[in-house]
């Protein structure tokens, strides 16, 4: 599958957003329109990830592993049970993320600070993994 630096293979997926810090969803909210992407959310709490993950269609999410001080781990379960590609953000180290909650091994890992090159790399990787399966 060939993806155009443009984001035109991503454009119209529908990306979930959790993350609690306002000035990283609005960047990130901007990237993620920048490559084609509609964005759901941000959701800014783990309840209000719990309900756009519920009653939201999806083609992946962005969770920030700590939300309001609150791991993110609930919301990932449920975006799982319903074949949703999960990609971590986080501060701390790839490998010590996955290590820390072994259910979520597979899943990417987006470290912290990221750019638009960082995030379209990850996104294409994990949705094309996705559409292979299908």
């Amino acid at each position: 599958m060939n993806f155009d630096r443009d984001g035109s293979a991503l454009r119209g997926c529908r990306i979930l957003v959790v993350e609690d810090e306002a000035i990283v969803a609005m960047m990130l909210e901007e990237m993620l329109s920048d490559l084609g992407c509609e964005v759901v959310g941000p959701a800014m709490t783990i309840a209000d990830a719990l309900k756009a993950a519920k009653e939201s269609r999806i083609d992946a999410a962005i969770l920030d592993v700590n939300v309001a001080r609150e791991p993110v781990y609930p919301v990932a379960e449920l975006l799982c049970s319903r074949q949703v590609p999960v990609i971590f953000s986080t501060g701390y180290g790839a490998s010590e993320e996955r290590d820390r909650y072994s259910k979520f091994r597979d899943c990417a890992v987006l470290a912290k600070p990221y750019d638009s090159d960082d995030l379209e790399q990850i996104l294409t990787q994990v949705l094309s993994a996705e559409r292979a399966k299908k």
